[in-house]
């Protein structure tokens, strides 16, 4: 299960070896194809969040 911008789905991480609760994966089509470092994940997740509030505002 993972959030993808609080939408829960469920996916295969049959691809990528090791994955554990916690992990930041990255997704394609219902499947992990590989994992990311929290620190980059989260520095990724704080750029899409300030694009999307560009974005909303006119």
């Amino acid at each position: 299960m993972v959030d993808l911008g609080g939408i829960r789905k469920e996916i295969s991480v049959a691809l990528v070896d090791g994955v554990r609760v916690g992990d930041y994966v990255i997704v394609h089509v219902g499947h992990a194809i590989g994992t990311i470092d929290p620190d980059e994940a989260e520095r990724t997740l704080a750029l899409f969040a300030e694009m999307a509030a560009q974005e909303a505002t006119p």
